[in-house]
């Protein structure tokens, strides 16, 4: 064992070692947090206390796993078998099966996960026959979950004026029903939802003495991962269960507690001294990942936050390279500007990592690699084209230019629901066959009032004469008006907008944020379009972009929300979308919101091992429309640091040009020469040259009979100068 202990530092064996009372670990990013733990827990076992005694609670299934062999590793046995360890929801899993009889459960009771319990309370909606625009069943489970993970059960709630006000005055008044409901149908299939894990184990230490004693009696020693990260049930459990002996060792890093939105509260680990008036606090602040600008960068913004644990981090590694803060015109620009600086570095692709707040902020960046040919994955999610609320939208945009796409008409004949179902779709889908017809010939046929013997009543033939009536008076719009007003006009019409503004969780936010950004594209595209820009434009324009080779690159550029990132590292990182609203985000109305967006940004940057590239755009879309933004106070905060560079490289002063050419309003004239055969022979290496059809790009060669030119949005093209209808820009 003292081989191993020979391996860390000081401070790392100090809080191996220490194991007679309650400790706390403040790990810094790249400190060896896991090396720490692992050796804390096999030090415990050399020492001679008894696996059986141990309970060891993580945030991931994986991490157990990997500490249960690291140590077998260190002892040379599989004795760490015997740990009670896993996630709290697995550990506390373990123990009901064994105790749930007290609380009149049967031990192989079954674990509904989040899809079996938005379906129940689908059910229980309807059958109290209530308003599906007060009771969507995401917020429905949302408010449960949450209440459940500050310890409300339905009695509580319900004797509780406050929270029955809060529903009540938003017009949920039957909110308490659906949730006493929903516990009672939980009960009578015997089963349990991920909260009632938490909810049902405290219940039992609370209400069952002796099942408490048992277990404070059998956990000796106690070890929690991620601290920071625990919700109010947990951190009661945990208390509950430390009570006698009092061996408890939890491990965090408060400025990296980010998940509130899930529960998590800081105070847990901030008021563990209050908890423990005599326990031990043990820091480590040496970063081994990152360089000493990155670092020095991180501690210069965390600084300005009050409540947290003071600290700071520090490494032996070298200075390092300067920050880069990028200041681009626009969203569009700052994806070209990510693209471009990939390819300038030069390294393999898995060593990039591009970080932003909000998954909406892919749309940008995704188009920008793509175009330049950069394979990328999108990490814990899904490319922005292939998100489900995008291919909503698309399917009215596609079934608006071909009214013939029977795929995108099944995906949106009853989205949002119009009481059309499946049963109705496949009457039509079957008369249409029999007549050699298309579903749509059906319905407009249905439309002018022609005898179709589908025996449907009058409401199902109302509902599907008007969907018709809507698509179609879509199409008519589309051949005459622009892209922007066209894609409007759907959303707003179809009840696509009005769908998604009535979830108002979390994720329900986000896929209303996604719509916006779908939007901004189309403005963007229509915006550096000479001609006219119509729906079918834009539909070509994304085909090209996600029809491509899906061939899997083993080397791929990753892109992530920061709290995707946390626990991870990269060579080079990107942190884009450095706005007020974006970072912090605009739900941020007090200081503790500000503060856990502060600490996000402190994730962001300690993901970074050699090169950390900063960048806010000066204006950006929203739904359509150019406005302008503020750089993050976070921007400034940072740059309090002497080794961070508010600057752009020179290399990409021309690809700000050619950005900025794009971006003009319409109507501004751009200084031209008249194009000739003659005058495109004397075009250069490095001159800017627009095209009719390609846009603005950069002359790479030219041989006097054809040219080859890196345009912005279509990569490189070769042209042969008699046909290439060059203009040379000023």
């Amino acid at each position: 064992m003292e081989k191993h202990l020979s391996e860390l530092n000081k401070d790392q064996i100090e809080a191996v070692k220490y194991n007679s009372g309650p400790s706390i670990i403040i790990a810094g990013p790249g400190s060896g947090k896991t090396k720490v733990l692992t050796n804390k827990l096999a030090y415990l076992i050399d020492s001679g206390v008894s696996p059986f005694n141990i309970l060891a609670l993580t945030f991931t299934n994986k991490s157990a796993k990997e500490m249960k062999n690291r140590v077998k590793e260190m002892l040379q046995s599989s004795i760490s078998y015997n740990t009670w360890m896993g996630t709290f929801h697995s550990v506390f899993y373990k123990i009901l099966r064994i105790e749930c009889e007290r609380i009149n459960y049967e031990p192989n009771f079954t674990i509904y996960d989040s899809n079996d319990s938005k379906n129940i309370i689908k059910r229980i909606i309807k059958e109290l026959g209530l308003n599906k625009d007060f009771y969507k069943p995401n917020f429905v489970s949302y408010k449960i979950s949450s209440l459940k993970n500050n310890l409300i059960t339905w009695q509580k709630y319900n004797a509780n004026p406050e929270l029955k006000l809060e529903d009540e005055s938003a017009g949920r008044h039957n909110f308490i029903e659906i949730y006493k409901r929903y516990q009672r149908k939980c009960f009578q299939n015997q089963a349990m939802d991920f909260d009632d894990l938490l909810l049902n184990t405290y219940t039992l230490l609370k209400d069952f003495p002796e099942i408490l004693f048992k277990y404070q009696n059998k956990f000796k020693h106690i070890l929690v991962d991620e601290y920071q990260d625990t919700n109010y049930a947990q951190y009661k459990i945990i208390n509950k269960l430390a009570e006698i002996h009092e061996n408890i060792c939890v491990v965090g890093d408060d400025s990296q507690s980010i998940y509130s939105f899930r529960g998590a509260n800081i105070h847990n680990i901030l008021n563990f001294k209050k908890d423990y008036p005599n326990h031990k606090m043990f820091k480590l602040e040496q970063n081994y990942r990152s360089t000493k600008k990155i670092l020095n960068t991180a501690n210069t913004l965390i600084e300005n936050n009050k409540n947290k644990i003071e600290k700071r981090i520090w490494t032996n590694n070298k200075e390092g390279e300067d920050i880069t803060i990028n200041q681009s015109e626009s969203d569009f620009e700052e994806g070209y500007f990510v693209a471009k600086k990939i390819k300038q570095l030069n390294c393999n692709l898995n060593e990039y990592a591009i970080l932003y707040r909000m998954h909406h902020q892919s749309r940008s960046i995704e188009e920008s690699l793509r175009r330049e040919n950069i394979p990328y994955r999108i990490y814990g999610g899904i490319s922005f084209y292939e998100r489900k609320e995008i291919k909503d939208v698309l399917a009215y945009f596609k079934l608006t230019i071909n009214n013939y796409d029977e795929e995108s008409l099944f995906r949106i004949i009853n989205f949002p629901s119009r009481l059309i179902g499946k049963t109705t779709i496949q009457k039509i889908a079957i008369k249409a066959e029999e007549q050699n017809l298309t579903i749509w010939d059906i319905l407009k046929d249905m439309s002018s009032n022609k005898q179709i013997a589908l025996k449907l009543n009058s409401q199902k033939q109302s509902s599907l004469i008007k969907f018709y009536e809507m698509i179609n008076f879509f199409s008519i719009q589309a051949k005459n008006k622009q892209a922007i007003e066209v894609a409007n006009y759907i959303i707003e019409h179809s009840g696509l907008l009005r769908e998604y503004k009535k979830d108002i969780t979390p994720e329900g936010k986000i896929r209303l944020k996604n719509i916006e950004e779908l939007i901004n594209g189309i403005k963007e595209m229509s915006s550096i379009s000479d001609e006219g820009f119509y729906l079918s434009d834009f539909l070509s324009e994304i085909s090209l972009m996600t029809n491509q080779d899906s061939d899997d690159y083993e080397e791929k550029v990753t892109l992530m929300t920061i709290h995707a990132s946390k626990g991870l590292e990269f060579k080079n990182v990107f942190v884009v979308g450095l706005e007020e609203g974006l970072l912090p985000a605009d739900k941020s109305q007090n200081n503790t919101d500000i503060e856990e967006e502060r600490r996000l940004f402190y994730v962001a940057i300690t993901r970074a091992i050699e090169n950390l590239i900063l960048s806010y755009a000066r204006f950006r879309n929203k739904w359509g429309e150019r406005t302008s933004s503020e750089p993050s106070r976070f921007v400034y905060e940072i740059n309090q640091n002497k080794n961070n560079a508010n600057i752009i490289d020179e290399k990409y002063k021309k690809y700000k040009k050619i950005a900025a050419l794009e971006l003009q309003p319409k109507g501004k004239k751009i200084s031209r020469f008249k194009s000739t055969i003659e005058t495109i022979k004397n075009y250069k290496p490095g001159d800017l040259v627009k095209h009719n059809k390609f846009g603005i790009g950069e002359i790479l060669e030219n041989n006097n009979e054809k040219c080859i030119v890196d345009f912005r949005k279509f990569g490189k093209k070769t042209l042969l100068l008699r046909f290439a209808k060059l203009k040379l820009l000023k």
